[in-house]
């Protein structure tokens, strides 16, 4: 693992989440424990349903759970504020979802420029923040070109750039190859090794592409709502 340190980036400690449904309580994660640390790259695998896009929601604190610890860079985050928590979002984490979600009216540099001033980044900086993380997935050529006319792999490649243009720490990646073929899922885990690589961000992947999981440091499954370490990949 390139760049690991001794202190992980996040800890996660008996993680709970339940949802209700007519009134009962329906269990997704059961206790869950995981450590993350920089210059890392996770895999999180199981079947849809498991709770892959939970837990990624939590760790991204779009969604609270119902019990447990979470610490990033040793500060329980489940403690901030609402308005710590958007900060935390904005400057520590970089989603990158399935659907890319990218604004289809708008350009690439627009799609890049709106995190930017979510974040209330100087406008005297964005341009080079936009071309710096365009650049790292080859694609500073399409800076003014229409999300809309973009093929589904240019379209990931724009929301991996998006997720960098904040600089996070860490990377939150939910099924991020589950419309591309094989040539562009190499191209995306490429693109992801190297800004693993270079910047010290750490990734954490759900997924159910096999060649996905086996480019990262560490692999789980998760099943029962809990985290099951792959037999074949690197332990800490």
């Amino acid at each position: 693992m390139n760049g690991l340190k001794k202190n992980p980036l996040l800890e996660v400690e008996g993680l709970v989440r339940h949802y209700l449904e007519k009134d009962s309580e329906i269990p997704v994660l059961r206790g869950l424990d995981l450590n993350v640390f920089p210059g890392e790259k996770v895999a999180i695998m199981g079947p849809s349903g498991s709770g892959k896009s939970t837990l990624l929601n939590i760790l991204g604190l779009l969604l609270p759970p119902t019990a447990g610890r979470y610490a990033f860079r040793g500060r329980d985050v489940l403690q901030l504020t609402r308005t710590e928590q958007a900060h935390f979002r904005r400057s520590q984490v970089g989603f990158i979802f399935q659907s890319c979600d990218l604004l289809e009216g708008s350009t690439v540099r627009e799609n890049l420029e709106y995190p930017l001033v979510y974040a209330d980044v100087p406008r005297h900086e964005r341009a080079q923040r936009i071309s710096e993380s365009l650049g790292v997935v080859g694609l500073s050529h399409l800076l003014n070109h229409a999300a809309s006319h973009l093929s589904g792999g240019e379209k990931q490649r724009v929301a991996v750039a998006r997720a960098l243009v904040n600089r996070p720490r860490i990377i939150l990646a939910d099924e991020p190859t589950g419309q591309l073929d094989r040539d562009n899922t190499e191209k995306m885990m490429d693109y992801f090794s190297g800004i693993v690589e270079e910047r010290g961000v750490s990734l954490v992947v759900a997924t159910h592409n096999n060649l996905v999981a086996e480019q990262c440091d560490r692999i789980y499954h998760l099943r029962n709502g809990l985290l099951w370490p792959d037999d074949h990949s690197e332990g800490v």
